[in-house]
């Protein structure tokens, strides 16, 4: 492998010469640099970048770990972050911890291991135990998708509560008595925020508790919500609507009505979570409370990368709360 030794020895310059014209060229005479980036071509040198980082004293490397890069929601996360950190010249590398805390544990170890200059995560652990690694090694992190629970540390969110209400009250004015509410895993916030939002939309509009059923999912995917519905489809008195916790358990309980006969949203109205990009090209276009899942990425990540700059004396944790918004669509327009 050519290193930048053989570079300088070839172009007649010093090895401190090289790297000011790698590094800093502003220093170093144009007929110079003509010359060694002419030696660096003809060679093929490419600079050790885990080198250059070990000599800075921090990485130029971002972690990325969600819940399931399975979820589009993510992906768009993922971009957002990644946009925002390419301008500054810095990577994000993406981790999958499948909603497992033990994969959860694993992968921050790991980060630690590498010394990345920061992490980005959506716990899976809701006690948050996982994140003391990451506290005790000094690793600054942002939770993304979820508030963090005192101000120890910077957060980007959605305002889930108010989510969840959107949907009920949408629901509710629509003339909906008795409502579904397909749940992902209790241990998920997220997921219990938009189930007190839902009651609250239910006490505005009159309605007690009885007037919710809950059907619990063990998963927030498409698998997930076939099984839900094939609960649902089960239960004496069928609800007129159905809240889910995520578009990808609404998407798999519309394929099953859909394909059981069931009029959406004559017989059944539906309403999902997140607005990801398939849930208007479903084959009945899918209401949904958008999250703007870009937007929290590019947040989350600007936080890291101001509370690890050369300003980060004087960086400040912050909790962002961002707002969803409804976007109607067939799957649950009221019929005549």
């Amino acid at each position: 492998m050519v290193g930048i030794k053989d570079v300088a020895r070839a172009a007649g310059v010093s090895v401190g010469t090289v790297s000011n014209v790698i590094n800093r060229p502003e220093l170093v005479t144009q007929e110079t640099r003509d010359r060694v980036q002419a030696v660096i071509r003809e060679l093929g040198y490419v600079r050790s970048e885990s080198a250059r980082q070990l000599r800075a004293g921090q990485s130029r490397i971002v972690s990325l770990l969600v819940l399931d890069m399975g979820n589009p929601f993510f992906v768009d996360v993922a971009r957002g972050a990644e946009s925002t950190a390419r301008d500054a010249g810095l990577v994000v590398t993406v981790a999958n911890s499948g909603q497992s805390v033990s994969e959860e544990g694993v992968y921050l170890s790991l980060f630690v291991e590498q010394r990345v200059r920061g992490v980005l995560v959506t716990p899976a652990d809701p006690t948050g135990a996982s994140l003391e690694h990451l506290r005790r090694h000094k690793v600054p992190f942002v939770l993304v998708d979820r508030v963090a629970p005192g101000a120890a540390e910077c957060s980007v969110s959605v305002d889930d509560v108010t989510g969840g209400a959107l949907a009920g009250r949408h629901l509710v004015g629509a003339g909906h008595r008795r409502i579904a509410y397909i749940s992902g895993p209790p241990n998920l916030q997220q997921v219990r925020d938009r189930r007190i939002g839902l009651l609250q939309a239910l006490a505005e509009g009159g309605l007690g508790p009885e007037s919710l059923l809950e059907i619990q999912a063990s998963r927030l995917d498409v698998a997930a919500g076939r099984d839900a519905a094939s609960r649902l489809l089960g239960v004496a008195e069928r609800p007129t609507a159905v809240f889910c916790a995520n578009d990808l358990l609404a998407l798999g309980v519309l394929q099953v009505v859909y394909a059981a006969g069931i009029a959406v949203p004559r017989d059944l109205a539906i309403v999902g979570y997140d607005d990801i990009e398939f849930a208007a090209a479903a084959v009945v276009p899918l209401t949904s409370v958008r999250q703007p899942a870009a937007e929290m990425g590019r947040l989350a990540a600007e936080l890291l990368m101001e509370e690890t700059g050369p300003d980060a004396a004087q960086h400040r944790h912050q909790q962002r709360v961002l707002m969803p918004e409804l976007v109607v669509r067939g799957s649950s327009l009221p019929t005549r």
